[in-house]
């Protein structure tokens, strides 16, 4: 049950997040506004925060009674809405119905890996039978949903979760792709087999048949706090992949390329109308980013985007450092879930919860994406060849900024 927000302390004037890792009690700041709020104020800071689809505030979807009863029974955050496009006369809707998952581990780190891995299996099946049973077309799981995010530790006995793209995560996430004729998007730690064993940051993608339609590798690699990913695997070699589905076409930005511009642009110059962005992401290093860096690239891009967080603090039995002067200790911090999707008309929805798992469901008029092309421009008025020709002098040894300096910054005044 969430509370008010005058229960949780205070301490030197600013806020202190509450031990369960809500929002000073609550599931997340939307949920917090309208508590505090009056109705017809929510509704402008609503619309100020979340902004407008196609001129109204998104609508909400009515949620199977099955679903329901799984994430009551389950105790996972579930939240449904729809973006709509403008009615066009030469092009009927392209209605697709998206669902996010985010959740936190199923055991303690200390226990068996196998057990570990099985345990997360355990919990996620009632979450996506509510994603099938909801009519769900396309679903994507947080980053190494399959384990714990350990890459903090530098330990390498976290290696044998690992698996190939065919492996034990793929097999049973494809029982439920058959089930419910639903393609899924399987962020994995991969396990090249044939490449010398070597272990990969990659997402699978599911076709609604079953079948395995390909992989995208992780583009860019974190070097910052306890991310210490670079001791497991490095950037990958996939290029921007984008994959034609029943449903659409789709592309995965895993976790830190978000902060990666070009990255993003790469998705988008191939093709793409829906990107995920798989993530995991600690409150101290980029809460402040979450809820802008998806939504930027949606409007810049014309592409829908969802972004999705795991939850929960992870504590790992052996305490780490990593070189930036904190005393060791044995989490990476909260994970703050509140996954969420933008559409490019700048419009987003509500976060899912900020401390529970949850699953977020989404339809979305993927008329929309062109929609916004005609609108802003953005490709027509881009100027690549100008880019194409910073970039190809930047990248050589002897590139020169163009820096027009003022002829009288070092003239010495009489």
């Amino acid at each position: 049950m969430e509370k008010r927000g005058d229960e949780i302390s205070v301490e030197n004037g600013g806020k202190e997040m509450a031990k369960d890792g809500s929002i000073c009690g609550f599931d997340s700041l939307h949920r917090l506004l309208q508590s505090s709020l009056s109705p017809q104020l929510f509704q402008e800071v609503s619309r100020l925060l979340l902004g407008l689809n196609c001129g109204r505030a998104l609508d909400t979807i009515a949620i199977p009674e099955p679903a329901k009863s799984l994430s009551s029974k389950h105790d996972f955050d579930l939240q449904a809405f729809s973006f709509l496009a403008e009615k066009e006369s030469l092009r009927e809707p392209r209605i697709v119905r998206v669902g996010l998952i985010q959740n936190s581990i199923a055991l303690p780190t200390t226990a068996p890996l196998l057990d570990q891995k099985r345990g997360i299996f355990q919990k996620l099946a009632p979450i996506i039978e509510a994603a099938g049973t909801s009519g769900v077309n396309i679903l994507c799981l947080q980053e190494a949903w399959m384990m714990p995010f350990a890459f903090c530790t530098r330990e390498k006995k976290w290696c044998e979760f690992a698996e190939p793209v065919d492996g034990e995560s793929t097999q049973f996430l494809q029982e439920f792709a058959q089930k419910y004729n639903m393609v899924i998007i399987s962020p994995i730690l991969e396990r090249d087999i044939k490449h010398g064993e070597t272990i990969w940051n990659t997402a699978v993608v599911i076709g609604n048949n079953g079948n395995i339609i390909g992989k995208h590798r992780k583009n860019h690699i974190p070097r910052v706090g306890d991310f210490n990913e670079s001791t497991y695997y490095m950037e990958g070699n996939t290029g921007h992949p984008v994959f034609e589905t029943a449903y659409g076409k789709i592309a995965i930005n895993i976790c830190y390329g978000r902060h990666h511009p070009l990255n993003w642009l790469g998705f988008g110059l191939n093709g793409a109308e829906i990107v995920f962005n798989p993530s995991a992401t600690v409150g101290e290093l980029s809460e402040p980013m979450w809820p802008i860096e998806a939504r930027n690239a949606a409007i810049a891009n014309s592409y829908f985007v969802c972004a999705i967080n795991r939850v929960g603090t992870e504590i790992f039995p052996n305490p780490f450092t990593s070189g930036d002067g904190k005393p060791q200790h044995a989490d990476f911090g909260h994970f703050y879930g509140s996954s969420y999707i933008s559409a490019p008309d700048s419009s987003c929805t509500p976060s899912l919860s900020h401390h529970r798992d949850g699953l977020l469901i989404s339809d979305m008029d993927l008329n929309l994406c062109r929609q916004l092309k005609d609108k802003w421009g953005f490709r027509m008025t881009a100027r690549y060849e100008m880019y194409a020709d910073l970039l190809g002098r930047y990248v050589k040894p002897d590139f020169e900024p163009q820096v027009i300096s003022d002829p009288l910054l070092n003239k010495k005044t009489s």
